[in-house]
């Protein structure tokens, strides 16, 4: 017994070869630098196709625009310099095409709207496109009432769960280089690899090179019942106002606190005199629009009036489309509470021109002036 338990020890504990230890050795060598080597080689490969358009700038065009997350895409149409006037907000003013303003306005627009965007990313990216266009023609923003948030400037609130690449709205001389760093991950080769087989012919390119992109479905597809399911979620009509009616003093109007309504006009300080600005309330579904004479309603008519207040201060105009009217309220011309059909937003363009043309009010109540500059814009 003791024999055969010796002979089991001795070969549980058997020291490996050292040529068994060699061979492990140059495995794991060969390993780490192939990968090493591949790694480099792909980082190489993003860099040179430089899907992000870092080295976009007037002698240089933009990338052919091929990720899903406009936060990372946009930043190169602010650099490239190609584009004299612009237009800021979220979805609820993507659906504005830069060739129609163009037709309209004899300049070249690009869109800027982002989905879902919070006042500070969009701050972010209209701030990147004045450093490079010092001197634009037309500055559209689009407020959605995250503009009212009163923690609007809370840190948990200035980003969404969607990844914003703060590096890339930074001034590129302060860090050139170390910005390629930032393309040292797959995602980015992905991306590259999608510019490459745009390239190739065999990949459309993913937005228009002016940021413009139908987002809704075709109009073929339209269902006007499933649209009102989506529209008002099954819940009763918000059209009949609380009565009766709140009415905020002076004293709790000061009390309400927008936050956002700082950065905006700093970003408006920034704009030369020289350069049209257009602030425009969206024509959202009255169902995402707050009850006439509730106390939301109160609140939402105190910031549209302090807004109007800091574009009097820097002579911009204020469109209002966002109230109870035949268009708003009308289930037919939505795909949702926040997003109008193509012909709404064709006729949302027509009325920004007529309103910067000098007209205060549509015949249809489709917009209101709520702030003129003075002088028509055109």
């Amino acid at each position: 017994m003791n024999r055969a338990m010796n002979s089991s020890t001795s070969g549980s504990d058997r020291v490996p070869s050292p040529s068994a230890s060699v061979s492990w050795s140059r495995f794991i060598a060969v390993f780490a630098v192939v990968a090493l080597g591949t790694s480099l080689v792909l980082w190489a490969f993003a860099i040179v196709m430089d899907p992000y358009g870092l080295r976009a700038g007037p002698q240089h065009p933009p990338t052919t625009i091929m990720d899903i997350n406009q936060r990372y895409m946009y930043p190169q149409l602010a650099r490239g310099g190609q584009f004299e006037s612009a237009v800021f907000g979220t979805s609820t003013i993507r659906l504005l095409n830069p060739e129609q303003l163009n037709a309209l306005f004899h300049e070249r627009f690009v869109n800027f709207g982002m989905n879902a965007s919070t006042p500070w990313e969009q701050k972010q990216i209209f701030e990147l496109f004045l450093r490079h266009m010092p001197n634009p023609k037309t500055l559209v923003l689009g407020l959605d009432l995250s503009w009212c948030s009163e923690t609007a400037d809370r840190p948990d609130q200035r980003l969404t769960f969607r990844s914003f690449p703060a590096w890339m709205y930074q001034p590129e001389e302060a860090n050139r280089l170390g910005n390629y760093a930032h393309l040292f991950n797959f995602r980015t080769v992905e991306i590259a690899a999608r510019v490459a087989l745009n390239g190739a012919g065999v990949m459309p390119e993913r937005i228009r090179g002016d940021g413009y992109e139908v987002f809704v479905p075709p109009d073929s597809r339209y269902d006007l019942e499933k649209a009102r399911a989506y529209i008002w979620g099954g819940g009763p009509a918000r059209l009949t106002p609380v009565e009766p009616p709140v009415v905020l003093s002076d004293k709790d109007e000061d009390r309400l606190a927008f936050p956002a309504l700082g950065w905006l006009d700093g970003m408006l300080d920034r704009v030369p005199p020289s350069a049209k600005v257009i602030l425009a309330f969206p024509p959202v579904h009255v169902a995402v629009q707050p009850r006439p004479g509730s106390e939301a309603a109160a609140q939402e008519k105190a910031c549209k009036r302090r807004i109007t207040e800091v574009a009097r201060r820097h002579r911009a105009l204020v469109v209002d489309f966002r109230y109870p009217s035949p268009v708003t309220t009308d289930d037919a011309n939505y795909w949702d509470p926040l997003h109008h059909r193509l012909g709404i937003a064709q006729r949302f363009t027509r009325a920004l021109h007529s309103a910067c043309a000098g007209t205060q009010q549509d015949a249809d109540d489709f917009f209101k002036v709520l702030s003129d500059p003075g002088t028509p814009c055109l």
